[in-house]
């Protein structure tokens, strides 16, 4: 646990103070746990865990290999406005604990006018191969829902796959979407799913 929780505050910038003060510690006691000098209650440890955006089993030192996906990302979709295909792109975060990630668009992307909205989901990852989960759109007067299915790359810089939902364009719409640190890199792989090169 100690090494997980040193390496793990480490990746996510965090100094012990900063995690001390998410979790409700003295700095002392972080520094304590991550000495492995000391263990911390059941309650303390999931506090831990929910800070450092993990599960409570990777925490305790689980040695499955899981992707890493939590960050700022880049989305590229084809969506469709009055039956014409549109792509857009919007910036996005990733926050993952264990399996589970919330997902959540930081920009419309295009404006309101043009079919652009905020919106926010959550996945589940598979085998570390896949990405399924649901959207829905943030802004009040937008109806758009609809469920994500994604297959990351072996190495997790990227994922592509399809979206289907509803929009203003129908009961049941679908269209690609791209998932890359950039947003050159994400449309470039929207691009190729849409031409068929996949």
């Amino acid at each position: 646990m100690a090494n997980v929780m040193r390496d793990r505050r480490a990746a996510l910038g965090l100094s012990q103070a900063d995690l001390a003060a998410a979790v409700g510690l003295d700095k002392r006691q972080i520094r304590r746990y991550e000495a492995g000098e000391a263990q911390p209650t059941l309650v303390v440890a999931k506090a831990i865990a929910h800070a450092l955006q993990i599960s409570l089993d990777e925490l305790a030192g689980e040695t499955e290999q899981r992707l890493q996906i939590t960050g700022d990302w880049w989305a590229g979709w084809q969506t469709w406005k009055d039956g014409a295909p549109v792509h857009t792109s919007q910036p996005i975060q990733i926050r993952q604990r264990g399996t589970d990630l919330d997902i959540a668009a930081l920009d419309r992307g295009i404006s309101t006018e043009e079919g652009g909205y905020l919106w926010r989901g959550q996945l589940r990852l598979w085998d570390n191969e896949i990405l399924m989960g649901w959207y829905a759109a943030d802004d009040q007067a937008v109806r758009s829902k609809g469920t994500l299915y994604l297959v990351i790359h072996p190495h997790g810089h990227q994922m592509r796959g399809r979206w289907v939902g509803l929009s203003y364009d129908g009961p049941i719409v679908s269209g690609w979407s791209a998932f890359a640190r950039t947003e050159q890199e994400a449309q470039t792989l929207l691009q190729a799913l849409t031409d068929g090169e996949q």
